[in-house]
């Protein structure tokens, strides 16, 4: 009776909303089946971990913990700026890229509007959307990416947001330059295109990837100025759990999103670490090195059991089980392996497997064949 009560006074968006389910963590499904040692493929984590620079900064800014953080970034703007060849002006710091994805619903949607993203496509997507009141339109897949064709005619006078994944999360699926510049440049100038590169490390350097043009879209922004590309720490830079994330933007929409962005969002630990982890480039290239190494491993066992994959230019990839893939999933834990099923992206007979280290790829692959 309480909770529904409070389900009434909630906005109307926020009522019907479902939380984001993560991956589940090691110590809850060593806690739940008493198992040891299991290994967690399910959150398209950096397996390395952060960069050994980072680690050895981090035990000196402890004594600083009492005090906020640097609000304004200044230091991780300059950073950025200078790599984006931006200015600071246009940037807009997160917790995470998927703080920024809320930033953008908050400053530029609202219930009269519609905001487009493709089926498949990342689940924060339709959170942010339905929790601003604004209407989802979801478009068809094509080859389990995005239609940008079905897309374009989707738009209409009441289009605010257009959300692109670029790889695409879950699915690992990519979009060259010739194409999506077409597609902005077929945008009305009052639709925002919000390019989510979270995995752009990682796709800018695979092979196949680099062969279709991959692009860096923060090199666009003088000639589209209704672009938002967002990218995260999260992912090849293994800072997860320090949140950090930003968007690159021109300095009115940044502005905006700004004046909604909540001070003191990054934490003084992620800000610090974030300037660091970017000047490693040999700890990323080891990161790369081992997810490519890793990703044939994964390929090669699919094949071995007639199981068809997705192509990915992440570090993840989404294997057709060829059943309902919940048993599989629930059967992969018993053996100490967390995997993500994506039955809640319309993929209920496949799993997104996070690329690991050799031997945390080589634990999958023995607890799959057992399983298979």
């Amino acid at each position: 009776m309480t909770s529904n009560v409070f389900a009434n006074l909630a906005a109307p968006g926020v009522a019907a909303l479902q939380p984001y389910q993560p991956g589940k963590p090691v110590e809850e499904l060593e806690r739940e089946l008493g198992i040891r040692g299991a290994v967690k493929l399910a959150s398209n984590e950096n397996p390395l971990g952060p960069s050994p620079q980072v680690l050895d900064a981090l035990p000196q800014l402890l004594a600083d913990l009492g005090r906020y953080p640097d609000g304004n970034g200044f230091a991780l703007k300059k950073v950025l700026a200078a790599r984006h060849s931006v200015d600071p002006s246009q940037l807009t710091l997160g917790n995470g890229s998927n703080d920024i994805l809320e930033l953008i619903a908050r400053a530029f949607v609202t219930p009269a509007n519609e905001v487009i993203f493709s089926q498949h496509a990342f689940a924060v997507y339709p959170i942010v959307t339905q929790a601003v009141g604004a209407r989802a339109v979801v478009t068809p897949a094509t080859n389990w990416g995005h239609d940008l064709d079905a897309m374009a005619r989707a738009v209409n006078d009441r289009t605010r947001v257009v959300f692109v994944a670029n790889p695409n999360n879950p699915t690992g699926t990519w979009l060259g330059a010739d194409s999506l510049a077409r597609f902005i440049e077929s945008l009305p100038p009052h639709v925002l295109v919000v390019v989510d590169e979270a995995y752009y490390e990682y796709a800018s350097r695979w092979p196949t990837a680099q062969d279709d043009g991959y692009p860096d879209t923060t090199q666009w922004l003088a000639r589209y100025p209704n672009l938002i590309v967002t990218r995260t720490f999260s992912k090849a830079y293994a800072l997860a759990g320090l949140r950090v994330g930003y968007a690159v933007s021109n300095t009115a929409v940044a502005d905006l999103l700004n004046r909604v962005r909540q001070p003191f969002n990054v934490n003084s630990l992620g800000l610090a670490a974030a300037v660091i982890a970017l000047q490693d480039e040999a700890h990323l290239e080891r990161a790369l090195s081992v997810n490519r190494d890793g990703m044939k491993q994964l390929i090669a066992v699919f094949t071995e059991l007639g199981l068809e994959y997705i192509a990915s230019a992440g570090n993840f990839i989404a294997v057709d089980v060829g059943r309902d893939a919940g048993p599989v999933y629930d059967a992969l834990l018993r053996r100490g392996v967390i995997v993500r099923p994506v039955a809640n992206y319309g993929m209920p007979r496949h799993l997104r497997i996070t690329v690991g280290t050799d031997a945390e790829n080589a634990r999958f692959i023995e607890a799959l064949r057992e399983v298979c």
